[in-house]
């Protein structure tokens, strides 16, 4: 199946998608503030450059697009139709590189707790995963 937009369209689409700030993040940043956790944003110092950081807790939290990190089992990762060689190697990449930053981290001494985009998606389901969340971290 052909994609049914220019190459250059596709392209400017692509390159318009934000790696910080997201929706997602905004979410994630915004309940655990209301909730009083103080902590800094995607902090270069540590491997993978985690969208949100506890120190107090020694936590770290990745809010994961669905699609970027082929997230499998969930509807919003599908592989795209055309140039699948290079998204399959693209997504292979990504969740080869989460691995080995959840690994660093955890060497480190870090916990790493990671928050998918579809777990943010209905209002029932975000509720549930931004009170879990919280309780995963005061749970050492």
């Amino acid at each position: 199946m052909a994609d049914c937009v220019s190459s250059d369209l596709r392209r400017r689409i692509m390159a318009s998608i934000k790696a910080k700030d997201t929706r997602a993040e905004l979410l994630v940043r915004r309940y655990l503030h209301r909730q009083g956790f103080r902590y800094r944003t995607n902090d270069r110092r540590l491997p993978g450059t985690p969208d949100i950081v506890l120190p107090k807790y020694r936590t770290v939290i990745f809010i994961n697009g669905c699609f970027w990190h082929a997230h499998h089992g969930c509807s919003r990762y599908t592989l795209p139709t055309s140039n699948q060689e290079f998204w399959r190697e693209k997504l292979a990449k990504n969740r080869e590189r989460d691995q080995r930053t959840t690994a660093l981290l955890l060497s480190q001494g870090w916990r790493v707790l990671v928050v998918w985009e579809c777990e943010l998606a209905t209002r029932r389901l975000r509720e549930e995963t931004l009170s879990g969340l919280v309780n995963e971290i005061y749970n050492n």
